[in-house]
This record gives C-alpha cells, structure tokens and sequence, in this order.
C-alpha cells in the first residue's frame, strides 16, 4: 500500500490566502501593509532565489517588500549597521536576514541585532530560547519546523505520545523541529553524523523530519511501517533525461518510502511551500503585534 501523499503546495495555499485575505481586511480597516525586508549579503545563486521567491509571495499577499543587497565583502559593522536602520523604520514590520552568511559575518551577532519584534524568521537567540523551555512562547517559530509540523497536524498525523525522529541538528531546521516535536508532546531523538545504527533508530520513528542534506539517504527498509515522512531536503541529481540535466529529490529516497510509509511529503511540493507561507503568517503577526 502505497503512503498518502502530503501536498505541501495545496496546504501552503490555504494559508496564503488566508494571511491574503486577513492583510486586505487590515488595509480596508485604514492599516499599514505588513512590511518585510529582505538582507542578502553576497552573490550565491540559491539565496538569491529564495529572496526573489519571498518578494514575489509578498506581493502576491498584498504586502510590500524592501530588498536589501550587500556585497560579499561587507563588514560586520555595514551588515549590523542596515539591521539597526530596519529595526528603526516603521514601515518595515519584519526583517529576514538570509541564511547563510559569508564565512567572515559573525551570524549570531547580526541575528541577535534584530529586534525580537521584527524576527519573522524566528532565530534570534530569545524566540529559539522560549522555543527551549517550557511553558515559554516564542514571538516567532521558525519557519520551515514550524512548515514541517503544519504539515503533520493539516493530514491528521497523531503526534502526541509518537516517537519521532529528526535527522540533523542545524540550528535552521533539526534542532528547532525537536523542540517543536517535544512542545507538541512526541517523544524525540535527535540523530546526526556520529548517531551509531542510524536505520535501526530510523525504524523506531512514528514520525520521521529527514533534513541531513544527503540526496535520497534515507531507503526504504529504514522506515517503519505507517510511518510519517516529512523530507526536508533537496538536493540536484544528474540526470539526463531531465530538460537541466539533473532533477531534484528530497533526503529521503521517495520511490522506495513511499511503498511503506503512510505519509510521504514529495521534494519538490512538499515543505518547500510551506517555509514561504509560515514566514508570511509570521510578517503579517508581526505588523498585528506592532500596529494592533
């Protein structure tokens, strides 16, 4: 039996349009749009591209973005100098520094200088902190973990007393997903390069977030029976059949765990959408929460 395919790009447009129709009510209501500014700093072709697809999901909503492009080369000081005049402007309501930095950029240091009002990306250290504790509410959730259990709770996917699995621990998806998983009740182990039998901990999983970076790592025979997949990753692979030469696939090896998992997200269609439509619910909570 095949698994119930997760349709990330059918559940990603429920939430769009409601954040759409939620911002035009606002506007009708003599409110400002909800703001979102947008840091690049350097010239790498992937981030270039999730930035255009972000601008083009605010416009799309009805809000406005405002595009900032540093050269690679850009100092400390000019990288956290534009942070602070963003965190002035009132017509900017969130502030998306893009992932990752060049090498020289102290990340941690340009994330903790935006304000904690205006994280719609949710990493400055206090959100992930409240995100750490207990009885704790961060302003904002990361947006691709919080897309991740989205996914889950839309398909109906008991997470409550589940055992799941989060392979990899970066701080932009693994390591927020536990904490989300352990907040919504699952019980969770967190594996990563040094995890010793990594498919006999795999095939423990309830609920299995692969996000490793790995293209198709995960096989079949790694996955419990009636288990829920949710694959973060995507990754090029050669092939000639394809019109670039290559198609994309996810960490998890899609062809094989879908045969016996009983949900399967696909890469593409699957998370991806959902990174983009949590961070606009979380501009427009960010306009709510500074112009009530």
């Amino acid at each position: 039996m095949s698994a119930q395919i997760i349709d990330g790009k059918a559940i990603a447009q429920k939430v769009k349009q409601e954040v759409a129709e939620a911002v035009a009510r606002r506007v009708a209501a003599g409110k400002s749009r909800p703001g979102l500014a947008t840091v690049l700093v350097g010239d790498r072709v992937d981030s270039a591209t999730y930035v255009r697809s972000k601008q083009k999901a605010c416009e799309e909503l009805g809000m406005v973005s405002f595009s900032h492009h540093l050269p690679a080369d850009a100092t400390q000081e000019q990288v956290e100098g534009l942070v602070r005049e963003l965190n002035a402007d009132r017509r900017v309501h969130g502030i998306l520094v893009q992932l990752p930095l060049p090498p020289h950029l102290n990340e941690e240091r340009i994330l903790q200088a935006i304000s904690i009002e205006k994280d719609v990306d949710g990493f400055h250290p206090v959100n992930i902190g409240r995100l750490a504790q207990k009885g704790r509410e961060p302003l904002f959730i990361p947006c691709t973990p919080n897309g991740c259990l989205y996914l889950l709770e839309q398909s109906g996917v008991p997470i409550e007393g589940a055992h799941a699995v989060v392979l990899g621990r970066s701080n932009i998806v693994g390591m927020p997903a536990a904490l989300l998983l352990i907040g919504k009740n699952a019980t969770v182990t967190v594996c990563h390069s040094r995890t010793r039998d990594l498919p006999a901990i795999i095939r423990q999983a309830d609920i299995l977030i692969a996000a490793i970076g790995k293209a198709e790592f995960v096989r079949g025979d790694w996955v419990k029976p009636g288990a829920a997949v949710i694959d973060v990753g995507i990754n090029s692979k050669p092939d000639p059949n394809a019109p670039k030469g290559y198609r994309l696939v996810g960490d998890v090896h899609f062809d094989e765990v879908k045969e016996v998992a009983g949900w399967i997200t696909p890469v593409p269609g699957g998370v991806g959408p959902m990174t983009i439509a949590m961070l606009m619910k979380n501009t427009l909570r960010a306009a709510e929460l500074q112009e009530p």
